[in-house]
């Protein structure tokens, strides 16, 4: 009995295991303004077509990431609509369901609710598999609908059994870019989603080294007052 009750809950550990992936570490740095703007970039190139930002104006990105407007909207909008209009996609909930059979969610909290170091091992673990309509799934979240958006940059990929009963991936054809520069690029992609994912974060780094400097001031201050107050008692 309690070796039945072992292998009910071994094997769909074993199952889920096998069909997962060790997470790397995503080289988020949201101070880097030079990477925040490749990865906008790669956002509006490779995501925007299904995948909106809705919390984020244009205005307040052009701002954090160091380019101007006129710029953003340049490059990003291709000169439509106005700065203050969210990072929207176009397809409506409608289309994705008929084209994935599923809406394609919204990116802005991603970063938050998954990590950046699954996202961004996420975006560079799809493979080949013909019995999907997409063509491909994906070594960390098995029967995904969403397509190898970046496979034109990555190349494609195989999934392999190993010798200890898990898989790995094997690039069988190659892409625009190699290993190293495919992965700065979904680093960069991954390090825009992680600022969308809390915007404020800057400011609150900014302000909080004023806060810090005015608690130490406020303690020196006190110390001052308590040994005033308790000078005569001592």
């Amino acid at each position: 009995m309690n070796r039945l009750i072992f292998l009910l809950l071994w094997l769909p550990l074993a199952a889920f295991a096998s069909e997962s992936a060790h997470l790397d570490d995503a080289p988020v740095d949201v101070y880097d303004q030079a990477s925040l703007q490749r990865g906008a970039k790669l956002y509006v190139d490779y995501c925007q077509g299904c995948h909106s930002l809705k919390y984020v104006r244009y205005s307040r990105l052009a701002k954090d990431i160091g380019m101007a407007e006129t710029e953003v909207m340049s490059q990003f909008q291709h000169g439509v609509g106005n700065s203050g209009d969210t990072m929207r996609t176009a397809m409506t909930d409608d289309n994705g369901i008929a084209w994935f059979g599923v809406a394609p969610p919204d990116l802005t909290l991603t970063v938050r609710a998954r990590g950046a170091d699954w996202v961004y091992t996420y975006l560079r673990s799809f493979y080949l598999d013909p019995a999907k309509p997409t063509g491909v799934n994906n070594l960390l979240f098995k029967d995904v609908a969403m397509p190898n958006v970046m496979g034109e940059l990555q190349g494609q990929q195989e999934r392999v059994a190993d010798a200890h009963g898990g898989y790995s991936l094997k690039l069988v054809e190659k892409g625009r870019l190699d290993a190293n520069k495919f992965d700065q690029a979904v680093g960069d992609l991954t390090n825009f989603l992680a600022y969308v994912a809390e915007p404020a974060q800057l400011d609150r780094s900014h302000y909080g080294k004023f806060v810090l400097l005015f608690l130490i001031i406020l303690l020196v201050v006190l110390y001052k007052l308590k040994k005033e107050y308790w000078r005569d008692i001592h």
